[in-house]
């Protein structure tokens, strides 16, 4: 008898949790999404670092999901971005590279994400979510017009926006060297100064006399050398009014932004957003400025980490972090907010000043921010948290993607996925809540730009992560890990190495990717080989030819798309005035 009570009061318990779990995923939660830029696994406390303080992060993976082997399908901005958004490759909507140019490179280009992609909040907007994006887009703003907005963020399913359009740059700060386009800078510096010089002196030999040549024919080549760099001049010295803007929706605010003050801004309107919208459902995409070069941190974090002015940056992020989550509690939406925490690919490994390191610690993790086959170009953090539905403190050591995170939260949102396109992403919703123990990846393909450089096959059956590299870059100098004096390193041409068999590891075994394996020290090498050829052909048969949203046309500064406050060329304002406030 006492057994028969224990099986029914057991059945009830279990069948009213299932109910309880059930009615809470149904319920339309709260979606939240942080995502940092240019964030190092090796970054937060976490993940084991235990000299930058991120105790607000810290918490959110304490009273929620961990992932482990969390994955980017780019690593570099744009076309990380792109998958994020619209949880697809980013080679199926042109937003890879097949040149050196591998993210959007001016406000006023003409790529970006095409009008036809569909990104999640386009579809938790039709599922009556009020959705807003505050912080970096890099994702384009204008096709043919100034105000045409083709890539702004309110045509691609935010009902509101505020924030950068493009990404921070050193050009951003007035004592910072310039970041972009450096080295094709230098070049058009030298033309121009080997024009004037030929000018001055075939204006010098006419004067004394050396020279026997008509005024028209100086007066010829003073003017194409003033067109010319005019032409270059133009765009490449006022990159800092043409893309270290602000706006809110379609008005931009600050041109150019005042760094001492963005952060609060920031902070300052995704906290109003979650109050506007407390009765909501909403969907918030906190895309964070930090932790991007130049590291503008305001000074009440200065020199506050053992980490330089990188660890003063992150430390800035994770405070801002808490106080949203704060504003979350105030509001009483904690158990009623699925909350994410990522970053859009590795730490930038090449980022430095001097003997100082401007950029992210990748961890156990070979390689960084650009290299699209090595897991510290593509590892990155992952955390999620819905109290009272995912399990507190539990980690997952299994495959999964940033492009995972849009039918994930469409699920939630009660959507349909579109069904005319192929979407690479996959719910996570089962294995966050435990009820699967295998994630659904079977291949992920990884990327550098439009180039294929490396693949993982996960063996459900053994729990092994096979990992074949077909291209790596070349380290300079050798053996440094990085690409130091070129940036970041490139996807093809000399810069990489094309491996004959592929170089294979097996990650669950060697994480750190630090000993590749033959036919003569793995048995099952010819086997895993040919597996993941088949479905690199398999995959090559899904893709279709799009438009490059990439193309050195599509990136070019084009003054007719630029943005501005103003009258173009002048193209300055201060929206904002003293509008921040302590928070």
């Amino acid at each position: 008898v006492i057994s028969l009570y224990f099986r029914r009061y057991l059945l009830m318990a279990l069948t009213s949790c299932l109910f309880g779990l059930s009615a809470a995923v149904d319920s339309k939660p709260n979606i939240l999404l942080f995502l940092a830029d240019d964030l190092g696994i090796g970054d937060i406390g976490c993940y084991g670092n235990n000299t930058i303080r991120t105790p607000n992060i810290d918490r959110l993976a304490r009273g929620g999901v961990k992932l482990t082997q969390h994955i980017a399908a780019a690593p570099l901005c744009t076309p990380s971005r792109a998958a994020f958004l619209t949880g697809r490759y980013p080679i199926r909507s042109g937003m890879a590279s097949s040149n050196r140019y591998r993210a959007l490179q001016w406000n006023a280009g003409s790529g970006g994400l095409p009008a036809n992609e569909t990104t999640f909040a386009r579809l938790l907007q039709k599922q009556g979510y009020t959705t807003g994006l505050i912080g970096k887009w890099h994702q384009g703003v204008n096709c043919e017009s100034f105000n045409d907005n083709c890539h702004h963020p309110l045509n691609h399913g935010f009902d509101y926006f505020y924030g950068m359009p493009f990404t921070l740059l050193n050009n951003c700060q007035e004592n910072k060297p310039p970041e972009l386009d450096v080295a094709l800078q230098a070049k058009l510096w030298l033309y121009s100064q080997i024009i004037i010089l030929a000018v001055l002196t075939l204006t010098a030999g006419k004067l004394i006399g050396l020279i026997s040549i008509r005024w028209k024919i100086i007066a010829c080549c003073t003017l194409v050398g003033s067109l010319f760099f005019i032409s270059w001049y133009s765009s490449y010295g006022f990159v800092q009014y043409w893309n270290c803007i602000l706006m809110r929706n379609h008005d931009v605010t600050e041109q150019p932004m005042r760094l001492e003050r963005t952060a609060s801004l920031m902070l300052k309107e995704a906290v109003s957003f979650i109050k506007r919208n407390r009765h909501g459902p909403f969907l918030l995409f906190v895309s964070f400025l930090h932790v991007h070069t130049p590291l503008f941190t305001t000074a009440k974090f200065i020199g506050k980490s053992h980490h330089g002015l990188y660890g003063d940056n992150v430390e800035e992020m994770d405070w801002m972090v808490g106080k949203i989550l704060d504003s979350l509690d105030k509001e009483g939406l904690k158990n009623h907010t699925l909350t994410y925490f990522a970053s859009d690919h590795g730490g930038h490994l090449e980022a430095q000043d001097g003997s100082a390191q401007l950029g992210g610690w990748n961890g156990i993790y070979k390689g960084g921010k650009g290299m699209g086959g090595w897991e510290g170009g593509i590892r990155v953090p992952g955390v999620f948290r819905w109290p009272g539905v995912l399990p507190a403190g539990t980690v997952i050591d299994e495959p999964t993607s940033l492009m995972d995170i849009y039918p994930t939260v469409v699920h939630l949102a009660g959507g349909i996925l579109p069904q005319d396109r192929v979407i690479d992403g996959r719910s996570l919703v089962p294995l966050l809540q435990g009820r699967a123990q295998k994630s659904e990846h079977e291949f992920l393909f990884h990327y550098c730009g439009s180039y294929l450089h490396a693949v993982r096959w996960h063996q459900k059956n053994s729990g092994a992560i096979w990992k074949a590299h077909y291209v790596t870059p070349v380290f300079h100098p050798p053996g440094a890990g990085a690409c130091y004096g070129k940036g970041i390193c490139p996807c093809f041409g000399e810069g990489v190495t094309h491996h004959d068999p592929p170089l294979l590891f097996d990650l669950s075994r060697d994480p750190s990717e630090a000993k590749p394996l033959s036919a003569d020290t793995e048995p099952l090498f010819d086997i895993v080989i040919r597996k993941i050829e088949r479905a690199v052909e398999e995959h090559h048969r899904t893709l279709t030819r799009v438009p490059e949203q990439l193309s050195v046309y599509n990136i070019m500064w084009k003054p007719w798309l630029q943005p501005c406050c103003g009258t173009f060329p002048l193209c300055w304002c201060d929206k904002e005035g003293d509008s921040t406030q302590s928070l």
